[in-house]
């Protein structure tokens, strides 16, 4: 074993003596393919230098299993020197046959002591894993908000998209009855004084700019009256829906019918029935894909698409507003109330914009799931000192003192199995000081507040 350990790839570089401890405390094991080397479950028993096969770690932190560690002949895995790991985010399991040297938890003190170089190339080691599992981190967990988003900018975008279809559907049909009725009222030969009277009634109707939207017991009203009008005057009825959304008025109808009756009545009508339909789905169809636009923009501003990888001022307020957008179907979902109150002339912040907005998103979200139905979550932002301050508070159940000290724990959740990954926070906080900030928390039944301290800076 000591010549395996010698020229081993990981190992070689530390001296003879130091892999000769390791190979007289070490102990041999022999791993069948599908042999689980370390549970998740359970505790890290040492170190293990991999002499050959190949072991991997697989992970479900809510984005799907997926591998996100492995380890062949030439590795070393399990507990470094100085490291505080207990348990692994998964099982490491044997793909392979697989032969691994395993220094147990107790003799890792005596190896610190006594073997000075090869502490060295562990610690090492600890350091690029802990830097590649942080990535890791920051990756599932980007995917994992995305996912409980995607749900709800779905909804949010399914609503203008079906309308903004059915109008623009509409709108060939509703052109050709305007061209018809424009070719009949052309054909009816009227007077001055008629066309005068009738362009009067449709500068009215256009006057209103985007049709009126009634509450539907009002609206059904004013059809229904406007159709009576209609019956006791021998125009159709069916025109009567197309008038009700316009400011057309029953003085300018009479005005109407006192210069042309019957069929020549009829017609003018029809012409502006049509005209008024034509400029509904025109602005329903405005209407929606301004939506849309105002959407995909929150998102673009929520995800930072189109910023570049460097450090730069940050407007908070925008941040904030965008991740409302996106999380907003979520809370109609439980009537949960949202408000934003943001200081006048916020300074700006400096850092990553799509970092600081996982933290909002990670923040609110948390606050939703906390709220009852019909809860109420604020946001504030203000100015302290050199600092902006950002407040997500919640009237939810608080945060038993029990949980508090681990709330920002790796792995650590309040949620059902299946429902948390326990990275949300963990991740939070690892933002938060990336922009050398700082978040606290304040909870008492009734009110939880997450409260994240930035530095301020100027826009030269």
């Amino acid at each position: 074993m000591l010549e395996r350990l010698t020229a081993h790839r990981t190992l070689s570089a530390a001296p003879q003596e130091q892999i000769a401890w390791l190979g007289a405390h070490g102990v041999l094991r022999h791993l069948d393919s599908g042999a689980v080397l370390t549970s998740m479950k359970g505790q890290v028993e040492g170190l293990h230098v991999v002499l050959s096969g190949h072991l991997s770690i697989h992970v479900d932190r809510g984005a799907g299993r997926r591998k996100i560690m492995e380890w062949r002949g030439g590795d070393v895995t399990g507990l470094m020197p100085y490291s505080r790991l207990v348990a692994p985010p998964g099982d490491v399991v044997a793909e392979e046959p697989t032969e691994v040297v395993t220094v147990y938890r107790e003799d890792i003190p005596e190896m610190i002591r006594e073997c000075q170089e090869l502490t060295a190339i562990f610690v090492h080691i600890m350091v690029d894993r802990a830097r590649h599992f942080t990535s890791s981190y920051l990756h599932d967990e980007k995917l994992v908000s995305l996912g409980k988003l995607s749900a709800g900018l779905a909804h949010e975008l399914n609503n203008p998209a079906s309308a903004l279809a059915r109008s623009a559907n509409a709108l060939p049909e509703s052109l050709r009855g305007a061209d018809l009725a424009a070719w009949n009222l052309g054909a009816a030969g009227l007077r001055k004084e008629q066309i005068a009277a009738v362009e009067k009634v449709r500068a009215a109707c256009l006057a209103c700019g985007i049709p009126s939207v009634l509450p539907p017991l009002e609206q059904e009203q004013r059809e229904e009256s406007i159709a009576g009008w209609l019956a006791s005057h021998g125009a159709e009825t069916a025109f009567a829906e197309a008038l009700a959304s316009t400011e057309i008025t029953f003085e300018m109808l009479n005005e109407l019918a006192g210069l042309m009756d019957g069929q020549l009545l009829d017609t003018a009508v029809e012409w502006i029935a049509a005209g008024s339909t034509t400029r509904r789905l025109a602005s329903e169809i405005h209407e929606a894909a301004s939506r849309i636009h105002d959407l995909v923009g929150a998102i673009k501003e929520f995800t930072q698409m189109d910023r570049a990888a460097v450090p730069e001022p940050v407007n908070v307020e925008r941040g904030l507003a965008s991740t409302l957008v996106v999380l907003r179907a979520k809370a109609k979902s439980k009537s949960v109330r949202l408000s934003l109150n943001i200081e006048n002339d916020l300074p700006p912040v400096k850092g990553f914009g799509g970092e600081l907005n996982q933290v909002w998103a990670n923040l609110i979200d948390n606050a939703i799931d906390a709220v009852s139905e019909g809860g109420r979550v604020e946001l504030f932002a203000n100015r302290r000192d050199s600092d902006v301050v950002i407040r997500v508070i919640d009237d939810g159940p608080g945060v038993s003192t029990d949980i508090r000290d681990r709330i920002f724990d790796p792995f650590f959740t309040t949620k059902p199995v299946g429902q948390g990954t326990g990275l949300g926070l963990d991740i939070v906080r690892r933002l938060v000081q990336r922009h050398n900030g700082q978040i606290e928390l304040d909870s008492k039944p009734g009110r939880t507040e997450f409260r994240v301290t930035l530095p301020a800076t100027e826009v030269s």
